[in-house]
């Protein structure tokens, strides 16, 4: 599946190059629009971040995305900054159907496996972005790839398995924003340790090769960014060449 993903900074479309957000490309559409046009395109789930909340969870954009979150006819994820249960209710009331939560999941996750208990699993994504170093040795930072957590991928895993995780959003750093092609590799591996869970892929994405190259993998979703707001290829031809669209 096709996930097309919106970040967002004061109500308006960017995207930053490898989490920097001194590295920021501003688009000359409304997050409405965009939405609208990948609806009508044929997406079935959105991704969005709120790139401002990420920062401040007191600046969080809710009158933006309380216009895109409640839409009849898409699944709509959503996250940035989610530092707290306030912060998943707020999320949820607002409309959206799943909350998308990253550092968090690393730095406390008894606390968001008994979120994944009282919301469901269907509700919450783990968003875990990671660092892969000479060895192969797979490594999550937090606060935007700043920190190093010092947690390694496969142990955080092992006790999300047993909370009932389902969905999970993997991205490889050294790829994301670079449209230099995703780690087909990484998702392999990931798919056959652990297929219970619906990984979606993220990072990288430059064309529809790249996506064709995950068709193997078992990921259940990719997530498309600055390669459909850069027009490399439209999400119909996207859709088109993932089996069973």
């Amino acid at each position: 599946m096709m996930i097309p993903a919106i970040d967002l900074i004061n109500g308006q479309v960017v995207r930053l190059y490898q989490g920097d957000y001194e590295q920021k490309t501003q688009y000359q559409f409304s997050p409405q629009e965009r939405q609208q046009a990948y609806f009508e395109a044929g997406a079935k789930v959105m991704h969005f971040v709120d790139l401002d909340g990420a920062k401040d969870s007191n600046k969080r954009q809710l009158a933006t995305l309380k216009t895109v979150v409640s839409h009849p006819e898409m699944i709509i994820q959503v996250g940035g900054g989610v530092r707290c249960e306030r912060d998943v209710i707020e999320l949820l009331e607002l409309g959206a159907d799943r909350v998308v939560i990253g550092s968090l999941a690393i730095k406390q996750p008894e606390l968001v496996a008994h979120w994944l208990d009282k919301y469901g699993s269907e509700k919450i994504v783990l968003a875990l972005d990671i660092k892969i170093d000479k060895n192969g040795k797979k490594t999550l930072p937090t606060h935007g790839w700043i920190k190093d957590s010092g947690v390694v991928l496969e142990d955080l895993l092992a006790m999300y398995q047993n909370a009932g995780i389902k969905h999970v959003l993997c991205t490889d750093i050294s790829k994301d924003g670079t449209l230099a092609g995703t780690n087909v590799s990484l998702y392999q591996e990931l798919t056959t340790a652990y297929p219970d869970i619906a990984w979606q892929a993220s990072g990288g994405i430059g064309s529809l090769d790249d996506i064709k190259a995950l068709i193997p993998t078992g990921v259940s979703g990719v997530i498309l960014g600055r390669s459909l707001l850069e027009g490399k290829f439209t999400l119909e031809e996207a859709i088109a060449c993932w089996p069973n669209a």
